[in-house]
């Protein structure tokens, strides 16, 4: 069917509000729908997923409150869809499945659902969504890091119709039943999915037929240019100028003590900006690459409307659109590990992302420093657990474990957080023990190690034990255990993360891991241990109120030697107050032994 370009018009504010209004709730809607029919935890309970409307160019017209990851890597898939489609051609009742990273997806794992919206006959459009599936059928259940290409990595889907013209392709289906740990799981979270875009839609025509294609669209052009606008005045705020940060990886999950460079160069020219990764590690052997369209670029994009247009503190509200993509470009050289050459595997690439956006921030901090933060973990605890029922069948259980965020202008980073890209909500225990054998022994906030001293501190990161009851397998994904989150203007770096496995029935006995690790094999009463890397701090720690210093001792967040030799607090603890004459004399000190 032929696309249709509609007329160009001005719509009234009023009217321009409501279809604003009426965008962002399907998109709501769309990703509720997606969530409360869904099986897995990790969709159902963390929400990793994401859903919006696309028009016919594949522009984002508006996205579910979820994942940045997932959102803005849709566009990406379409691009890719366009290049593979299944007949060349989309008709009505068509339910297209993909997941290539080579052409255009952020990970095999995140499967894309797309719908395309035909009003009066034709193609105007497209509902679509994308979630993270317990098991596709890669080389270790539910994620994967030590293979040598992509397609080791499961099913890969191009342009798959699922359904041509309202039938279902049953060998498809069948297809992937039989080739999961995870089938029933896997193939009611798609058809959750597919109701989702559905609805999507239907309710993308509804509002045509409300008030009429030409304005609709017109709307939409105008909100997107308002983003496009607005973005592009806050980069004309920031100095020209190239603003350079670097960092570490800890390995790529099979090279053992070899890091990887992460290099950032941000180029601000009046109101654009080049995001350049050039300098940066080539690509690994490993799944430990980013795809380029899906992955790296959605990630520069995510920071910039954290630094720039973030809700909490900007004083206008934009919508989440295509427009504030468009003054941003990504830089990354081909063969590097943020645009790999194929068929390297690129399944985990999420902390990768995450430690972009946080050079970023640090790269801008000289110019921006009353809107940046400190280090934060930057990373992602991502741990597959699975094992063998009686009846033979797998178990397979993913989990997302929090971080930490730096400290910021006006207050101390959040405590036990998603942090920069992600955006999931952590299980509920009691859901876990019901469906798996799985007991969670240990779950606060991490006291082994103190959060980054500053006038603001460091956030404190999580401390989490899983015991598997039965033989398993575990498969972890995170980083962060060689290069502490930085501490800024004068602030002192965090706490690396780490990751144990214990047993309770050998005590004493105690196995340091490393940040990333492929199908371990571990036994009944095995503890998995994680520890998330502590924030950094903001500012100089001899500044921070006495009083506040007191506050985080009595709750366990800094140790006493940590107040004086950090902070110069002197405290009485018995009398649970702060020695004041004490600590001005030991600030002044330390003041002075500084220079």
């Amino acid at each position: 069917m032929n696309k249709i370009t509609p007329i160009a018009e001005t719509v009234d504010p009023i009217t321009l509000q409501v279809i604003r209004g009426s965008f962002e709730t399907i998109a709501e809607e769309m990703g509720h729908v997606l969530y409360r029919m869904s099986f897995s935890s990790i969709i159902r309970e963390s929400q990793d997923l994401g859903a919006g409307l696309f028009d016919a160019d594949f522009n984002t017209l508006c996205e579910s409150e979820s994942t940045p990851m997932h959102i803005g890597s849709i566009p990406g898939y379409l691009r890719g869809i366009a290049q593979t489609l299944e007949d060349g051609e989309w008709y009505e009742g068509d339910v297209v499945v993909h997941n290539h990273p080579y052409y255009g997806a952020s990970h095999t794992p995140d499967l894309a659902i797309v719908v395309p919206v035909f009003y009066q006959d034709r193609l105007v459009g497209f509902a679509g969504n994308t979630a993270h599936h317990v098991d596709i059928g890669a080389a270790t259940p539910g994620l994967i890091i030590d293979v040598p290409d992509v397609f080791a990595e499961g099913m890969l889907f191009a342009g798959t119709k699922l359904y041509r013209k309202g039938a279902p392709n049953n060998a498809m289906w069948n297809y992937i039943r039989r080739n999961s740990r995870a089938a029933g799981q896997l193939v009611m979270d798609i058809e959750a999915q597919v109701a989702s875009a559905r609805m999507g839609a239907r309710r993308f025509v509804e509002l045509l037929e409300k008030y009429g294609e030409d304005t609709v669209f017109a709307a939409a052009r105008q909100l997107m240019d308002y983003a496009e606008r607005m973005t592009r005045q806050r980069i004309s705020a920031i100095p020209d100028g190239d603003y350079t940060a670097e960092g570490w990886l800890d390995d790529d999950g099979r090279n053992r003590d070899a890091q990887l460079k992460v290099k950032v160069t941000v180029r601000v020219r009046g109101d654009e900006v080049e995001v350049d990764l050039t300098g940066s590690a080539d690509q690994t052997p490993t799944a430990y690459n980013v795809p380029f369209e899906g992955s790296t670029k959605v990630a520069a994009y995510a920071g910039f409307r954290k630094l720039l247009l973030d809700a909490a503190t900007s004083d206008l509200r934009v919508p989440s659109n295509e427009g504030s993509f468009r003054p941003i470009k990504v830089t990354a050289p081909l063969g590097s590990i943020f645009n790999p050459r194929a068929p390297a595997s690129a399944e985990a690439r999420f902390t990768q992302c995450n430690r972009m956006i946080d050079l970023i921030i640090r790269a801008l901090a000289p110019v921006m420093p009353d809107q940046v933060i400190a280090g934060s973990s930057a990373s992602i605890s991502f741990a597959a657990y699975s094992g063998l029922r009686p009846n033979g069948d797998y178990w397979v259980f993913l989990e997302v474990n929090e971080g930490a965020y730096g400290g910021r202008p006006r207050s101390d980073g959040p405590d036990c957080i998603d942090n920069l890209m992600a955006n999931t909500r952590n299980n509920p225990l009691e859901d876990l023990a019901m469906h798996i054998p799985m007991i969670c022994d240990r779950y606060e906030l991490r006291d082994d190690a103190p959060p980054g001293a500053g006038a603001h501190r460091g956030g404190i990161g999580v401390v989490k034990s899983q015991r598997v009851l039965t033989p398993a397998f575990i498969t972890h994904e995170s980083e962060r255990h060689t290069d502490a989150p930085w501490g800024i203007f004068g602030g002192a770096d965090g706490a690396v993360g780490r990751c144990t496995i214990t047993n309770p029935d050998r005590p004493g006995e105690e196995q340091e891991m490393y940040s990333k690790f492929s199908g371990l094999a571990v036994q009944a009463n095995d503890v998995m241990t994680y520890y998330s890397p502590n924030g950094g701090g903001y500012g100089d720690p001899l500044t921070r109120p006495p009083l506040k210093v007191l506050e985080d001792v009595l709750d366990g967040f800094v140790r006493e030697a940590d107040a004086r030799d950090s902070y110069g607090v002197v405290l009485d603890l018995d009398a649970e107050t702060v020695d004041m004459p004490a600590t001005e004399s030991l600030r002044t000190k330390m003041r002075t032994i500084r220079g």
